[in-house]
């Protein structure tokens, strides 16, 4: 398939001010992912370039934006209520622009964390689905399940891609966190990922080929719900 160009945005946040945006759309597409980055990389990281790309293969568009802090390029987090007013600005510009496209929302550790944080408080417009690209359950040598709290008022159908090496997710916790959330919820465990989806060479994969699996996982979810 031939490779679709991103088309650059500027979507308005509010009081936060103005970030900017990737919408990566292929002729066809069924689905559009509103596409949030981690804490320490923007929306241009090759990891989020890769999956815009393998999902535009797919028939699913993307659109790749930045949080406020990243926008103004500071290593320190948005405040939740920040992160979240982004969230929804960008789903409202995705609607506009993949218009009669079903949206699912979600992103990469944080940016997959501060989307369903606001899908909790109050629905998303026009999302049938959150995908997370490695939740961050935990710090990394702190187990916990405190950050799952909010899911139980998530009410749309979630898709964890989960590395089982990461560190921010001891699967262990997790198993029994997406149990919990009823059949709505769906763990994909990828063997020997790491929360970069890295794999160790005596593992006997290749990088590649985990993202192979992660996009397919997503691309087969995705035509499931996004209907």
């Amino acid at each position: 398939m031939t490779a679709v160009n991103a088309q650059e945005l500027v979507i308005e946040t509010g009081n936060a001010g103005p970030v900017s945006g990737l919408l990566t759309r292929p002729p066809h597409a069924r689905a559009c992912f509103v596409f949030a980055h981690g804490a320490g990389a923007g929306m241009a990281h090759p990891f989020m370039a890769k999956v815009a790309a393998g999902l535009g293969e797919r028939g699913i568009a993307t659109l790749r934006y930045q949080f406020p802090y990243m926008e103004k390029g500071s290593k320190r987090p948005d405040q939740p209520s920040v992160a979240h007013a982004a969230v929804r600005a960008a789903v409202a510009e995705a609607a506009r622009c993949c218009d009669g496209l079903p949206l699912i929302a979600g992103g990469k550790s944080f940016g997959g964390r501060m989307t369903s944080q606001a899908q909790a408080i109050a629905p998303l417009a026009g999302v049938h689905g959150l995908a997370f690209f490695g939740f961050p359950l935990h710090p990394a040598g702190k187990p916990s399940k405190d950050r799952a709290k909010h899911l139980a008022d998530v009410h749309v159908p979630m898709l964890f891609l989960q590395g089982t090496r990461d560190a921010l997710a001891e699967l262990t916790l997790l198993e029994p966190v997406v149990k919990g959330l009823g059949p709505s919820a769906t763990l994909h465990p990828v063997r020997d990922a790491d929360h970069s989806f890295h794999v160790l060479v005596r593992s006997g994969r290749k990088d590649g080929e985990v993202m192979d699996e992660i996009l397919d996982a997503f691309a087969a979810w995705a035509g499931a719900i996004a209907r």
